[in-house]
């Protein structure tokens, strides 16, 4: 099977070069489930945040009445108030925090759970063209990068731009010129925003790139360990590694570049507008301005203090959402990526599966331009066993998958019973077939949970009569806890014969009415497979079956074999049949067994 790869851990994947402000939109319809509780933490930290802005005011009260007038009494209330209202915003801050990581977390969950479902509906080809480690980032990191954005980041917002605007309500009416000072200092922030946003945008994006590309390095070098210390690759694999951290870690300070220049902007600006109305307001104070006074210019300074607090936090808001946006791209691109292989409108449920199986003028590529399969015909009756051999790369897997409908047909048909496969729900389709891979795949858990995956529903007694029938039950009872032994992710524990021993017992435990073997022996010693062979009679009993073998021995007496090269049928017949014929299955079966002869 030839797979043109589309992506891999080195290549970045495309970026998109605008603004795409329907993400921001799109993330709304998440967060719309939780109005209710983000209204009233919202109408908590408003009510915080105009009780903060009473502070000035009583200091204000303090040093110009109070002080002056030696009003110790006055003092000690004003004091007491002040220390009510912190405890009361200190109460109102521990709620807002509890309220917002609960909402956080649940959008959090919903968004994942939207694309982990989304994935397991994607067809093979998307699998095909993708390292698994970048389809595994988007899910895990991506998703936890806007942990803090929707936890604290949008409530915050929201907050500090209602105390923004009570803030400027408030230097307004304790002194317009001063205020005026102060408000100076934004277009020249807003400037340097606007200067930066691009550049900003796409150093988030390459430094997600560059995260995702190592995160894949990660995946397959994980998977591929055997191989690596087998070959002692280590030092290569480490080289490669050290290159996608640097890249990641340049990309990174680059992106957090743009960043760090918001905040000395803003404290430069805060910085310069305070001494500035410090020395207009000491001026107007000595030249006795109406209006001026301590208490006033104290109280000034306290908002100003105040003002360039929620400008701050908007910034960072800012940063964090640009981050945020260029990790909602990939995330819904994921979400969005069509579902190719999917039911048609109309499609019904097949019914109760026979077995017959029809090919009929199928063409199928992989890739434009790259054919796989030409004009395939043939026809499997009830009950036949079919097995498939060639050349590796001539389309022997790409039938089997094709029956199963993992990929959509270029042309042709294949109907089952009569029924074209394309015009019935896929979930009714695959659920009457079983499928048996060279690799066998064993997930973590206990062996008897690994067979039932086959039928849910099953006993253990069934569990355990399915295993003995392909003679898995002798090595199972000999393991520490017997069927309920843990294995580990992919079956470590197990060697590669007995995985595929388990996968033999939760295909008959599936009971399918189609069964696919690839290459399902393989990896099984002779001992066994001829230990193998009565149970193997028992799985193929009144079922249609299509076998992969490159072993011919296991196949010969299957009721047809089909020799298949360049994606096309070159011989079918019986064993006897396309010996009789001296062709290419006649060469391919004596080339096999003079090797053996010389073994």
């Amino acid at each position: 099977m030839v797979i043109l790869a589309r992506n891999k851990y080195d290549i970045d994947e495309t970026l998109e070069t605008e603004f795409n402000l329907s993400h921001l939109k799109r993330l709304g319809t998440y967060i719309k489930p939780h109005r209710k509780g983000l209204l009233f933490t919202i109408l908590l930290m408003t009510i915080s945040s105009a009780l903060g802005m009473l502070e000035p005011l009583i200091l204000r009260d303090i040093m110009d009445k109070h002080i002056p007038e030696g009003n110790i009494s006055g003092i000690v209330i004003l004091s007491l108030l002040m220390l009510f209202i912190f405890l009361i915003i200190a109460i109102i801050i521990r709620k807002r925090i509890s309220m917002m990581a609960k909402i956080g977390q649940d959008i959090i969950h919903t968004i994942r759970s939207d694309i982990f479902g989304h994935l397991q509906e994607l067809p093979f080809s998307y699998y095909d063209d993708r390292p698994h480690g970048k389809i595994q980032v988007r899910v895990v990191n991506y998703v936890n990068s806007l942990s803090d954005l929707l936890s604290n980041g949008i409530v915050n917002t929201i907050t500090e731009l209602f105390s923004l605007v009570f803030i400027i309500i408030f230097m307004l009416a304790l002194n317009f010129r001063l205020a005026i000072i102060c408000l100076l200092g934004l277009p020249l922030l807003m400037i340097l925003i606007f200067t930066i946003k691009k550049k900003q945008r796409a150093a988030w994006q390459i430094s997600s790139n560059k995260s995702s590309n190592l995160n894949a390095y990660i995946s397959e070098s994980i998977n591929g360990i055997r191989v690596t210390q087998s070959f002692t690759r280590e030092e290569e694999n480490t080289g490669i590694f050290n290159r996608l951290c640097k890249e990641y870690a340049d990309s990174w300070m680059n992106a957090v570049k743009y960043n760090f220049l918001l905040w000395p902007a803003i404290n430069n600006i805060s910085t310069w507008t305070s001494v500035t109305i410090y020395v207009l307001g000491v001026a107007w104070i000595s030249n006795n301005m109406a209006g001026i006074t301590v208490g006033v210019l104290i109280a000034m300074t306290q908002y100003v203090g105040r003002f360039w607090a929620p400008v701050n936090t908007l910034a960072s808001f800012y940063n964090s959402l640009l981050t945020a946006i260029s990790y909602l791209e990939r995330i819904f691109e994921t979400i969005d990526e069509p579902v190719t292989v999917k039911d048609i409108e109309g499609a019904v449920p097949m019914p109760q599966i026979k077995g017959e199986v029809e090919f009929k003028d199928v063409d199928f590529s992989y890739e434009d331009g790259v054919q796989i399969l030409n004009k395939i015909n043939f026809k499997a009756e009830v009950g036949d066993s079919i097995a498939i051999v060639g050349p590796t790369g001539a389309g022997k897997t790409t039938i089997i998958n094709l029956i199963s409908r993992f990929y959509n047909l270029d042309s042709g048909t294949i109907a089952i019973d009569g029924i074209d496969i394309s015009k019935v729900t896929i979930k009714s389709l695959r659920k009457q077939m079983g499928v048996m891979l060279q690799d066998s795949f064993t997930f973590s858990g206990t062996i008897m949970d690994n067979i039932r995956y086959g039928n849910m529903d099953a006993t253990d007694e069934e569990v355990i009569e399915a295993a003995k029938i392909v003679r898995a039950h002798d090595f199972i009872v000999e393991l520490e806890r017997g069927y309920k032994t843990e294995v580990n992710e992919r079956g470590t524990r197990l060697s590669v014969g007995q995985r595929q021993l388990i996968s033999f017992a939760r295909a008959l435990l599936a009971d399918p009415k189609i069964l696919i073997l690839d290459e399902a022996t393989s990896s099984i010693d002779t001992e066994t497979e001829i230990l193998l062979q009565e149970g193997l009679s028992h799985l193929l009993a009144n079922r249609t079956s299509f076998i992969i073998a490159h072993r011919l021995s296991t196949i010969k007496n299957s009721t047809s074999i089909m020799y298949i090269d360049k994606g096309i049928i070159q011989e079918m017949g019986s064993h006897d049949e396309l010996m009789k014929l001296r062709g290419k299955y006649y060469e391919l079966y004596m080339s096999q067994y003079k090797f053996l002869e010389e073994e």
